[in-house]
């Protein structure tokens, strides 16, 4: 079966620079209508609350013929006592997750499952790592186990969470990445852009996470544009506005090896479509066209 047919392909509100459920850039239903419009069969949430829940929620997804490919939470893993109050926000979401009807449990919501920010490593993203700011070899174990606690909390509601590393948190690199996949049975969001600014090679890495792969986010990268901000001090903020997530096919990511090998290892699920946009001072024609032809692009791509 060929991957078209083993997958589908969504669109997120960070692409739009919606990071926050209130008073967002673009509203939830001029949103799916775009995406609908440009051929996605899918949304991420984004912040928990923006697309609505309950009722809402699925009545505004079946009216645009949008399917929810999940969303992401984040929790303060290496912190026990914050961990614990942030249960509450992981339980919100799934209740907003387990809402929405779900046509085949290939495609239910993933949870997703990262780190908030850590100061020092957003301040320095990406490669060179900032290892003065990691996690100490002696907070992994504990840090893992909360992990898992997630992890096992999401399925005791019916849906199965994946990881997402990410810049500027303590799970970063690649090697930080395989070390929590090792302490846990947690699969892996396969996110292309924030692998290759964290000094990885996502077509490599795919097939080394071969049957851990839950969720994949398409999203490519501009090492120059990286290397330029983190050269004059920049931290994330300033890596996405100067475009270090950039259009698909216009950055440095393989993609022709990264869709080849998530073909060979029988990938099936989500496929999102991600290129961050700032939170301030966007640009919606230009994000509309890039949304549009990062569809078109990928439709191409998979030809």
């Amino acid at each position: 079966m060929p991957l078209t047919a083993r997958t589908r392909v969504a669109g997120a509100p960070c692409n739009y620079g919606i990071y926050q459920a209130d008073d967002p850039f673009v509203g939830p239903d001029e949103l799916l209508a775009s995406l609908a419009t440009d051929g996605y069969t899918g949304v991420d949430s984004g912040p928990i609350g923006y697309l609505g829940t309950g009722e809402v929620l699925a009545g505004r997804l079946a009216a645009s013929g949008i399917g929810l490919a999940g969303g992401w939470v984040d929790l303060r893993f290496a912190d026990p006592d914050g961990f614990a109050e942030d249960l509450v926000q992981l339980d919100a979401a799934l209740d907003v997750f387990t809402a929405v009807p779900v046509d085949d449990p290939r495609f239910a919501p993933r949870p997703t499952l990262a780190c908030p920010g850590n100061p020092a490593r957003m301040a320095r993203p990406g490669t060179p790592p900032d290892l003065a700011a990691a996690l100490p070899a002696a907070a992994w174990p504990g840090f893992a186990a909360r992990v898992q606690q997630a992890v096992d909390r999401c399925r005791g509601r019916g849906l199965e969470p994946v990881f997402h590393y990410h810049l500027g948190t303590d799970v970063e690199t690649e090697a930080e990445a395989d070390r929590l996949l090792e302490l846990t049975d947690v699969a892996v969001c396969l996110d292309t852009g924030h692998l290759m600014l964290a000094g990885g090679d996502p077509a490599t890495a795919l097939r080394k996470w071969a049957g851990r792969i839950g969720q994949v986010h398409l999203k490519d990268a501009d090492l120059a544009a990286h290397r330029r901000v983190r050269e004059a001090g920049g931290g994330l903020a300033e890596v996405v506005a100067a475009g270090g997530f950039c259009a698909l096919g216009a950055g440095d990511v393989d993609f022709a090896g990264v869709l080849r090998g998530l073909d060979e290892i029988g990938y099936t699920g989500w496929l999102v479509i991600e290129q961050d946009a700032p939170a301030q001072g966007q640009d919606l024609g230009r994000i509309r066209a890039d949304q549009h032809g990062n569809r078109r692009w990928l439709a191409e791509a998979l030809r």
